[in-house]
């Protein structure tokens, strides 16, 4: 037997069983250990741009709620300009 032909039977006897493993309980398992790792960092770094875009919302709501302040004070200044207006000096 030259070493082809056992180079043959190993690839057809390897190639099998690594067909079998790969559609095998075992093989899931560890495609999907596989896939986990992968999806870890992703999943981590969605954690993090999360954080990061509620940091960004309280900001901007304490932003808004100061503006809302400044316009309810403007507004009490305008409305009490107009009311000494309307009464004019005595």
């Amino acid at each position: 037997m030259d070493i082809e032909g056992v180079l043959a039977i190993i690839f057809l006897f390897g190639g099998g069983t690594l067909f079998l493993l790969a559609i095998s309980p075992i093989g899931r398992a560890f495609a999907d250990r596989i896939r986990a790792k992968g999806q870890g960092d992703v999943r981590s770094e969605l954690v993090e741009h999360k954080a990061a875009l509620e940091q960004q919302l309280e900001a901007v709501r304490r932003e808004v709620a100061e503006l809302a302040e400044r316009v309810d004070f403007a507004e009490r200044l305008l409305t009490k300009q107009r009311e000494g207006q309307r009464i004019g000096p005595g």
